[in-house]
């Protein structure tokens, strides 16, 4: 079991002075739409070896549990988020191009919609494999929480003791209204989940046998980062060990909280954020997220004491009701209504239209996106909007079609 005390080492970043962005796509067939085993053929270094990650100038692209996902992500940290849109979509052009070859291409949204996993699931097979296949052998990773789960994380420094304890409170506070703009995972194996968010649903759900590992999905409020360690940390640790007795899962990424503290970086992660339609739309919403965080971090939204009482049960229900029905869910959860100077039941695309008109700003480019989901709903409403409550196969490949193709164009889905 790794050490208790604090990792935390000197860093030059201070509290939103930088970004991290991962982005996680599907390879699928470019006429049957099935899963792609090909993330090995995109990550091949300049001696023809698969590697784990390669650097692509101000990106990099690494693997993930699975053999048919490929993650794109900052290669270190970004100064601002709204040029990284542009970015990724670059990259997402080349790696289509790519994977042409193979009759292939990169799929958004968070949940392949006919997926099977059971019977499509193929691990990474290649480097750090030792910590996948311990994962398979303890929660067998043939589902849909592992292997069908694509998702934005976005990573904010911290530089201190202080800043940890501000930056932890704020995005606890913040998580439960993100699936209101975010959720992008109506579907599942061919069918209408009971979710908007499914994802997350499974997310929750996928290391149950071990409950110290997610908690409750929001994380505990904690005073500090020994506190974090002895509340969050060790218990997991203790709880693993039995299955675990090479120690090869102990570290801080066995947390499966929406929001984990990643300590050999000094950031905190933010891990619930369904992959939309195309990056400018991520990109939209990492920067809704990120004002909000920011805004509740110095205390314009309620202050550090009194997020912290806010019960952590309260908010993983508003979490799940959020999660069930977006934008349309009503804002419930005692303490967050009068945190941020509204009125209880609201529904949270109210709430985010209220919050984006006042106090949280982005640019002009995210505003009229975001613009689009409070006025459209979220992608998975979109979706559903478009498909109604039972589809058929070819309607949803025919959805999912018209999605492929604005990831291609960097554009938003209007349905």
């Amino acid at each position: 079991m790794p050490s208790l005390e604090p990792l935390v080492v000197p860093s030059p970043l201070h509290a939103f002075t930088g970004y991290g962005i991962e982005l996680e796509y599907m390879v699928v067939d470019a006429k049957s739409l099935k899963v792609r085993a090909l993330a090995d053929r995109l990550l091949v270094d300049s001696q023809g070896q698969v590697v784990n990650e390669l650097a692509h100038g101000e990106l990099a692209w690494s693997n993930e549990l699975v053999a048919h996902v490929i993650e794109l992500k900052t290669n270190g940290p970004a100064d601002s988020l709204p040029p990284l849109a542009e970015r990724f979509h670059r990259d997402i052009v080349d790696i289509n191009r790519r994977l042409a070859e193979f009759q292939a291409c990169l799929m958004p949204t968070a949940m392949h919609p006919m997926f099977n996993p059971g019977l499509e699931t193929r691990l990474w097979q290649y480097g750090q494999n030792e910590i996948y296949a311990a994962y398979d052998r303890i929660f067998d990773c043939r589902g849909h929480g592992w292997s069908n789960l694509q998702s934005m994380h976005i990573n904010l420094p911290f530089h201190d003791d202080d800043e940890f304890r501000r930056l932890h409170a704020a995005i606890r506070v913040a998580l439960p209204l993100i699936p209101a703009l975010s959720a992008a995972s109506p579907l599942e194996e061919g069918r209408r989940s009971a979710w908007l968010n499914g994802r997350l649903a499974y997310y929750r759900n996928n290391q149950r046998a071990i409950p110290e590992i997610s908690g409750l999905v929001v994380p505990e409020a904690v005073t500090d980062i020994n506190d974090y360690h002895e509340r969050i940390l060790a218990p997991m640790y203790r709880a693993i060990g039995p299955h675990d007795p090479d120690s090869i899962l102990a570290d801080d990424w066995l947390n499966s909280r929406a929001a984990i503290a990643r300590f050999e970086r000094q950031t905190i992660e933010i891990r619930i954020i369904d992959l939309q339609e195309c990056p400018a739309m991520d990109l939209a919403i990492a920067e809704a997220v990120v004002a909000l965080v920011q805004a509740l971090y110095e205390e314009r939204l309620g202050s550090f004491d009194a997020q912290q009482t806010i019960a952590t049960e309260a908010l993983a229900d508003q979490l799940w009701a959020a999660a069930a029905a977006g934008g349309q869910a009503v804002l419930e959860a005692p303490g967050l209504a009068a945190l941020m100077d509204l009125s209880a039941g609201l529904k949270l695309s109210e709430v985010w239209s209220s919050l984006l008109a006042g106090p949280l700003k982005t640019s002009p480019e995210a505003a009229g996106r975001l613009e689009l989901i409070l006025s459209q709903g979220s992608l998975a409403e979109r979706i559903v909007r478009t498909l109604g409550d039972a589809p058929d196969q070819a309607a949803i490949e025919r959805v999912y079609r018209d999605l492929i193709e604005c990831l291609a164009d960097n554009r938003a889905y209007r349905g």
